[in-house]
């Protein structure tokens, strides 16, 4: 995937990092996981690391095996602190519009992604790092979780998406109060508000993730991904118009293998074998 050549050009300067390994993609079982890996910078948002991951993104969004992906963070502190604020300070004005454009473009490709997502959230995530996991579809986090868009208290606001997505999860006035107060609230406020779906101990983040991977992966793929489809599309129209998206993901899937395999596999009394066909 091709990216500005003003951000090219920063990465030439003595700021720019060893690109080795800043994102680690796994595969087992038609789940991906997705490990931001830079722990020791809070996992935040570098030019070299955000090209790691939209790249990722982009081969996992065409790859039929993938039918879950987790996305995490290394480490036991932070999920992700937004933009690396070191190395945005080093940057002109064209290049700092870049970096949040790259940081938007990471994030869009999130829920872009056809297959359904999960954050495992092993810490701390405030501004682009709240911004990323709204745009996931499931949110599971530690105890010791924080989150929190708190850009105004750097006279900025959220510059990828949060400003859209926080009031579509939690409501319109709740987002509001976070946003303009720019608060950080801890993992158990996240879930009574809805922003996270589950809380847990640090040592059963991923088992957790995984284990809502596996009660995906057991269902037919190409149905998962249409009714994905269907929700993401409808929550944004009227019922009516909704329910027209509905009844056209629903006709994507009448021709399908697996369609006929889960009638098949019912009558038998047996466990259904979908192949995404």
């Amino acid at each position: 995937m091709p990216f500005d050549p003003i951000i090219r050009n920063f990465r030439e300067t003595p700021l720019a990092e060893d690109r080795k390994g800043l994102v680690q993609t796994e595969f087992s079982d038609g789940i991906a996981t997705v490990t931001l890996n830079r722990p020791e910078a809070a996992n935040a948002f570098s030019v070299e690391m955000l090209e790691q991951f939209i790249d990722a993104l982009y081969s996992l969004k065409f790859d039929p095996e993938v039918r879950v992906v987790i996305i995490t963070a290394a480490g036991e502190k932070a999920f992700c602190a937004g933009a690396d604020l070191i190395q945005r300070g080093q940057m002109d004005m064209a290049q700092a519009r870049q970096h949040i454009n790259l940081i938007r473009s990471a994030v869009n490709e999130v829920e872009a992604l056809p297959q359904p997502t999960i954050a495992a959230i092993n810490g701390v995530a405030f501004g682009g790092g709240t911004e990323l996991l709204l745009a996931v579809d499931i949110r599971v986090a530690v105890q010791s979780a924080k989150f929190g868009l708190t850009e105004t208290a750097l006279a900025i606001i959220p510059g990828a998406g949060g400003t859209q997505r926080l009031p579509r999860l939690i409501g319109v006035a709740k987002a509001k109060e976070l946003i303009l107060t720019a608060r950080r609230i801890d993992a158990s406020e996240a879930e009574q508000i809805g922003l996270v779906n589950y809380v847990v101990a640090q040592e059963e983040l991923l088992n957790k993730a995984h284990e809502l991977a596996r009660e995906i992966t057991k269902n037919g793929p190409l149905a998962v991904r249409q009714a994905k489809l269907a929700i993401n599309k409808g929550i944004e129209v009227d019922l009516a118009t909704g329910l027209a998206i509905e009844q056209n993901a629903y006709e994507v899937i009448m021709p399908t293998q697996d369609r006929l395999e889960g009638l098949k596999a019912f009558k038998e009394k047996r466990p259904p074998v979908y192949k995404g066909e």
